[in-house]
C-alpha cells in the first residue's frame, strides 16, 4: 500500500520537479554533519533543553571566553561570559533549533533505546546521530524552500524557466555551502521559511480569510526567529494593509463596517506575530532576564552604510561573487512592468533588506564565498531569474533557441561558483577576508580541475588504473 501511494505520487509530479528531486538526491553525499563557528550558538538552543534540560549552554562552549567572541559581544561578556541569570549569554535567534527539534527529539528517543539496548553512542547532543539528523533536516528544508520557490514561479512563467532559475539560484550562489557543507548556520533555514512565506501569501492573496491572516501572523513570526533581518518580508502584507485601510476610508459611508471588519483581521495577523514570537520572548528572558534582548543586533552603522561594498567588494561582495544575481534583479525590475502590484512589492522587500545589511557593521557575512546574508532573498531571485528568462523567450520566440542560449549560461554561472566553493572550502581562497582576483582566476582554471577530480576520486573510491 505505501509502496503503491509513493508511486502514485512520483507520476503526480512533472519531469522538472523529478529532475530537482534527483538533484538533491545526488547531492547529498556531500553533506558534512558537524557544528562550528555561528552554528553552535543556534544548536545549542535545541541541544541544551534537550539534554541538558537547561537553558545554560554550558556543554556547548568549550572555552566560553574564547568562542563567545564570534557573537560580536560587548567586553563585560568576552571577561565574563555570565549573564545576570547565570547564564552564558547567546544572543542567536530561536528558530533554527524549533524546525530541528522534531528531527533531533525522535534522534534523541531513538539513541536512549539503543543504549539500553547495549548499543555504544552518546546521548550527549554531539554524537553521530544528533549531527547526521540536524544536517539532514537542514538539507530537507533547503530543499523543501527550493521547491516552494519553485512553485512560486512556476506560477508566473513556463515551468522549464522555473526550473532553470531554481536550478541556477540554488548552486550558483553560496546556498550549497550552508545547506551542505555548514548545516548548522540558519541561512538555509531562511530560505524554507522565507519561500513557504512568500508562497503561502500569495496562494491567500486578493481573498484572505481571518484563519489564514492568522497563519500568515504565525508565518511571519517564524521568518523573524529564524534570521531577524527577515523581518523586511513584512512589507508584503504590509502594503495589502495599508492598501485595504485606503480603501475602506474611502467607501466608509457606503460600507462603515468595512474598517472595522479590516481591523479584527489585521490584529489576527499581529497576534500570530506575537505567538510566533513567544520562544524568543520565553528564552531571552531565561537567559538574559530581559525579553528583549538582541545583543549584536543593536548596533548599527548609520554614518557611513556600506552600500557599495555590499553588491562589489572583493570582501563578500554579493554581485562580485554571484553575479548571476544580476539577471535575477533585472528579472525583478521586469516584473515591475508586467505586473506592477507584486514587482514592486518584490523589489521594495529587496531593496530594504540591501539597506538593513549595508547599515549592519558586520555587512560582508564574514563567513562564506560570496555574502550569506542575501541567502534570504532566495525565493525573489528564483522568481525574478525565471521572469527574465520568460522575457528571452518572448523576444527570441523560439523555445529552442532560447534554451540553446540560457541553459548553458546558467551551467556557466553554476560551474563558476562550484569552483569558488571548491576553493573556499580547501582554503585556496581566504575564509574570512578580502579575497585577490588574479589569484582566483589562476586557481579556477589552473589548479582547481586537478584537484577536484582528485578528490572526488578519493571520495568515490574511483581508480584510474
Amino acid at each position: 500500500m505505501k509502496a503503491n501511494f509513493i508511486l502514485r505520487l512520483w507520476r503526480s509530479v512533472s519531469n522538472y520537479e523529478k529532475a530537482l528531486f534527483l538533484v538533491f538526491v545526488l547531492s547529498l553525499p556531500f553533506l558534512d554533519p558537524f557544528v562550528a563557528g555561528d552554528g553552535v550558538g543556534f544548536y545549542a538552543y535545541v541541544r541544551s533543553p534537550l539534554i541538558d534540560h537547561n537553558f545554560s549552554f554550558s556543554s556547548d562552549w568549550e572555552n566560553p571566553k574564547k568562542d563567545l567572541q564570534m557573537l560580536f559581544l560587548v567586553d563585560h561578556f568576552v571577561e565574563n561570559p555570565i549573564t545576570k541569570t547565570g547564564h552564558l549569554p547567546n544572543y542567536y535567534p530561536v528558530g533554527p533549533a524549533m524546525l530541528w527539534s522534531p528531527f533531533l527529539i525522535v534522534t534523541h528517543v531513538a539513541v536512549l533505546a539503543s543504549m539500553r539496548l547495549g548499543a555504544h553512542v552518546l546521548a550527549d547532543g554531539h554524537s553521530w546521530p544528533y549531527m547526521i539528523a540536524m544536517a539532514s533536516a537542514t538539507a530537507l528544508y533547503g530543499f523543501a524552500g527550493l521547491c516552494l520557490s519553485f512553485a512560486v514561479a512556476r506560477r508566473f512563467v513556463a515551468e522549464r524557466w522555473a526550473f532553470w532559475a531554481t536550478l541556477g539560484i540554488w548552486i550558483a550562489t553560496p546556498l550549497p555551502v550552508f545547506m551542505y557543507l555548514c548545516p548548522s548556520w540558519p541561512h538555509t533555514h531562511s530560505v524554507f521559511v522565507n519561500s513557504l512565506f512568500l508562497w503561502y501569501w500569495l496562494r491567500t492573496r486578493g481573498s484572505r480569510t481571518p484563519r489564514q491572516w492568522l497563519l500568515l501572523g504565525l508565518l511571519s513570526g517564524l521568518i523573524i526567529e529564524v534570521h531577524y533581518p527577515n523581518v523586511v518580508f513584512l512589507l508584503a502584507p504590509a502594503y495589502e494593509i495599508v492598501a485595504a485601510y485606503v480603501e475602506a476610508w474611502r467607501k466608509r459611508f457606503q460600507g462603515p463596517h468595512a474598517l472595522l471588519e479590516s481591523a479584527k483581521r489585521h490584529s489576527l495577523w499581529a497576534a500570530g506575530i506575537l505567538v510566533a514570537l513567544l520562544p524568543t520572548f520565553v528564552t531571552r528572558q531565561i537567559v538574559f532576564g530581559n525579553p528583549f534582548s538582541v545583543g549584536a543586533y543593536s548596533l548599527w552603522n548609520w554614518k557611513a552604510p556600506a552600500f557599495g561594498p555590499v553588491l562589489f567588494s572583493t570582501d563578500h561582495g554579493v554581485l562580485v561573487f554571484s553575479p548571476i544575481l544580476v539577471l535575477a534583479l533585472a528579472g525583478l525590475v521586469y516584473l515591475c512592468r508586467l505586473q506592477p502590484a507584486l514587482g514592486v512589492t518584490c523589489v521594495s522587500i529587496v531593496i530594504a533588506f540591501y539597506c538593513v545589511i549595508a547599515f549592519y557593521p558586520w555587512w560582508s557575512g564574514v563567513f562564506g564565498p560570496g555574502n550569506r546574508y542575501f541567502l534570504s532573498l532566495t525565493p525573489l531571485f528564483i522568481l525574478g531569474l525565471g521572469y527574465l528568462f520568460g522575457l528571452a523567450e518572448r523576444l527570441w520566440r523560439n523555445e529552442r533557441a532560447t534554451a540553446l542560449r540560457l541553459v548553458p549560461l546558467t551551467l556557466v554561472f553554476v560551474l563558476w561558483n562550484l569552483g569558488l566553493i571548491f576553493q573556499w572550502k580547501t582554503h585556496l581562497m581566504p575564509w574570512y577576508t578580502k579575497v585577490y582576483w588574479e589569484e582566483i582566476l589562476y586557481n579556477q582554471f589552473r589548479i582547481v580541475p586537478g584537484q577536484v577530480f582528485h578528490v572526488l576520486s578519493e571520495k568515490f573510491c574511483l581508480r584510474c588504473d
